[in-house]
């Protein structure tokens, strides 16, 4: 039987995190390509678009029915275009940002590329800047107003993905703010909206404007308790769990947990690791594992 400290090694979820990462990167680089491709078919027609608008008169006869088309022509292409451009540019924010933060970036841009071709659009129908500036500021109010708590989540998540300071894989407590008490689990995604916490089986969904107003308390993950135990013959791996449960006093992270590693014969090999919540206690967590499983083992 063989017992070590088990020194705290990289989250999984960071891991995770880390390969999806790489897979997205390869799916921005597909799409960066097809992106580049669909542009150079988008701004000639967007400039004959703009063509056959400054010569509506001379080629169609009409100024009207032209100048409506042309409005609406160049929302579409000029919404296409930003969606390319945001994709073109996707591969080099993920070289230089986290995903998440890269892909709040790229959204931006996509959605101030897209309001510049409208308004370049709205412009070209016949619309006076101050009516324009007018029409955008009762707009924003009545959207703001009627998204307040959206906009919020949204405005809050992009502070949060730009000033990180928690990251997937971390296990951060969070306390104050509105969340009126404790609340403490493993950062399982960042998005605009909600920051997902992993507390052991439970994901909770955390508004990003209340992540932003609590204070933030990083929490280092305390080093486990790994045991390799061969196991006198007769003895079912169920009877040392039962052991652990009624013997091991110490709070742990999750519950003592067993892993079949080895069947030699007629003896059995396991793998028992526990976790405790902090780390002043594992010297007394692998003291109970001891006591608990000595009897049973070889």
């Amino acid at each position: 039987m063989r017992l070590r400290r088990r020194q705290p090694q990289e989250h999984p979820t960071r891991v995770m995190y880390r390969t999806r990462a790489r897979e997205i990167s390869l799916q921005t680089l597909d799409r960066a390509k097809r992106a580049r491709r669909e542009a150079l078919v988008l701004v000639p027609l967007i400039a004959a678009v703009l063509f056959a608008y400054r010569s509506r008169e001379a080629l169609f006869g009409v100024d009207v029915p032209v100048r409506i088309a042309a409005v609406v022509a160049l929302v579409l292409l000029g919404g296409a275009l930003a969606r390319d451009v945001g994709r073109v540019v996707a591969p080099s924010l993920f070289r230089r940002l986290d995903p998440g933060t890269a892909a709040t970036v790229g959204f931006l841009l996509r959605l101030f590329l897209l309001g510049i071709a409208t308004l370049f659009s709205l412009r070209l129908a016949g619309l006076q800047p101050q009516t324009l500036a007018i029409g955008g500021a009762v707009t924003a109010v009545v959207f703001g107003l009627a998204a307040q708590q959206t906009l919020g989540n949204v405005i809050a998540g992009t502070v949060l993905l730009s000033a990180r300071p928690f990251r997937v894989g971390d296990r951060v407590r969070l306390q104050g703010g509105g969340l009126a008490g404790v609340l403490e689990g493993t950062v399982e995604t960042l998005g605009l909206l909600y920051t997902t916490l992993a507390q052991g089986e439970d994901l909770m969904l955390v508004p990003n404007n209340v992540v932003l107003s609590s204070a933030v308390v990083p929490l280092r993950e305390p080093a486990a308790v790994d045991l390799r135990a061969r196991l006198r013959p007769g003895v079912k791996p169920s009877e040392v769990q039962a052991l652990l449960d009624d013997q091991v006093t110490v709070p742990t992270r999750a519950d003592p947990h067993i892993g079949l590693e080895e069947v030699d014969g007629g003896e059995v090999v396991v793998r028992i690791g526990a976790t405790p919540r902090s780390d002043q206690d594992g010297a007394k967590l692998a003291d109970e594992v001891l006591a608990a499983v000595s009897e049973v083992t070889r």
